[in-house]
């Protein structure tokens, strides 16, 4: 049996593979965030261990004494800082986080190739510009940096005790020549990083270290476990799908979303604002449209208005249509790259209910991965059948709404909420030695099928269009208030 660990934003996710490829059990603890100033997004590395030992310390003690390895997986782009005892300097910036915008466009007139070798321009929730930021704003913390991980790799850290990442999470820093898999020294020299400061990079199944007999004693796990190196989310999220082959595409619905398509070369579009990445795996790289918002903003407006998810959804189904509302709660990348546009709805009514707004909600949710198709598109061809993966698959009404406004078709299998734990348990099992890629990492069976409705789809297309003219209003409002 072999253990999957997923450090998200909102929760550490387990899951443990069984010998035959089924999922035998899964527990979760969950995340809070901070925002200590306005665009500013933390979290606590000592949180996310006290999440992981409770995470795992709930799974069965039959199961934790059967395993065989672990891998892991987590939120991308987050500054993991580190002083010379592998100790944190200070609480880690996120891959939401919008303080660095300024530094991405001095990046840029610094070396106007940057997009083509890191496979996108420069975004403030990467890695890269964090550490220019830093640099000039804390420069005493600055200072004090001997390492720099990425979130999962500090949770490998704690495990191992060794500077372990992998080249998919590598890509998302901005620090990464993508077509040679490699840390670039000139893309280090343009964000005030040292290169020695960043760790070996592995392929996600090979063994970054073994389990500490310390860290097994707390988790109650054997000692000397091999630890796969892992995968970003992202990636994760594709093995756990078997995406792995030129042409394989699936979209993730979580607190972020991504639309993903795997292939055999490294094709970048630096225009599109399409991430053009390497996998986690030898000889792959990817394609990825990447929304800031994903299926969050569901949960926000629930949230908001302290009404249970599901019951919301119910009454949004049943709406009529009415606002139109844009998700960007925290900026968005694709399409826009804009870190300061914030989300709005537009064409409130006295009779406008609460499912109403979260038919908004919904529709905008959907019509952020049109944009992505779109985007995409420009990159190169985009499959019409994708699979799902994330907790906002459960959602028919979602799911429909996708399909119907872009076209394609999406496949939801049972525990496609599971997600970048299941790909992380797949990386350990081939680590272990136990069973090829080719083996492991297949697709599931899809469960049903969401085919696009050409009735539904006419219907939305001019509310799409009113969609794509609320931004640049938004963005004209945003702009006069500063």
């Amino acid at each position: 049996m072999y253990l999957g660990l997923d450090l998200g934003t909102s929760a550490v996710k387990t899951c443990i593979l069984g010998p035959g490829g089924e999922v035998l059990a899964t527990t979760s603890a969950p995340l809070a965030v901070s925002h200590p100033f306005e665009g500013a997004s933390e979290q606590d590395c000592a949180a996310w261990w006290a999440a992981v030992c409770a995470a795992v310390r709930a799974l069965d003690p039959g199961l934790r004494a059967g395993l065989r390895a672990i891998g892991l997986s987590g939120q991308m782009h987050g500054a993991v800082l580190l002083d010379g005892d592998l100790r944190p300097v200070r609480p880690v910036i996120l891959w939401n986080d919008a303080r660095a915008t300024a530094d991405c466009a001095e990046m840029e007139a610094a070396e106007p190739a940057v997009g083509q070798l890191s496979g996108v321009p420069p975004m403030a929730g990467f890695t890269a510009p964090k550490l220019r930021w830093l640099s000039r704003h804390e420069p005493e913390t600055h200072a004090r940096i001997a390492h720099v991980l990425l979130p999962k790799d500090y949770i490998g850290l704690r495990l191992h005790g060794a500077c372990v990442t992998d080249p998919s999470d590598a890509a998302g820093t901005s620090w990464f020549d993508q077509a040679a898999r490699r840390w670039s020294p000139r893309l280090c020299e343009i964000s005030a990083t040292d290169p020695a400061w960043l760790p070996a990079v592995r392929h996600g199944t090979e063994i970054a270290g073994h389990l500490l007999p310390e860290v097994a004693e707390e988790l109650g796990l054997p000692p000397g476990l091999p630890v796969a190196a892992g995968a970003g989310d992202a990636a994760a999220g594709a093995v756990g799908i078997g995406a792995v082959a030129d042409g394989d595409g699936f979209i993730s619905l979580g607190t972020s979303g991504q639309l993903f398509v795997t292939t055999d070369s490294y094709r970048p579009n630096p225009e599109s604002r399409i991430h053009a990445y390497a996998h986690t795996l030898p000889g792959h790289w990817f394609q990825m449209a990447a929304m800031l918002n994903g299926a969050r903003p569901i949960a926000w407006l629930a949230g908001l208005l302290g009404r249970p998810i599901e019951a919301l959804l119910a009454e949004a189904e049943a709406a009529e249509p009415g606002p139109i509302f844009l998700p960007y709660l925290t900026g968005e990348r694709t399409p826009h790259g804009d870190t300061e546009i914030r989300g709005g709805f537009s064409r409130l009514g006295e009779t406008t209910t609460q499912g109403a707004l979260m038919r908004a909600v919904v529709e905008a949710v959907a019509f952020s991965f049109a944009d992505a198709i779109a985007a995409l598109s420009a990159a190169g061809p985009v499959p019409d059948r994708l699979l799902a993966i994330g907790g906002g698959t459960r959602s028919d009404f979602l799911m429909q709404t996708i399909a119907d406004v872009t076209g394609c078709s999406l496949g939801r299998s049972d525990g496609a909420d599971v997600g970048p734990a299941l790909g992380a348990a797949r990386l350990a099992c081939v680590a272990a030695g136990d069973r090829a890629i080719a083996e492991v990492m297949t697709k599931p069976a899809v469960r049903r099928w969401f085919t696009p409705d050409a009735t539904r789809a006419a219907a939305l297309k001019p509310r799409l269009a009113g969609y794509r003219a609320l931004y640049p209003a938004l963005r004209n409002v945003q702009s006069a208030i500063g």
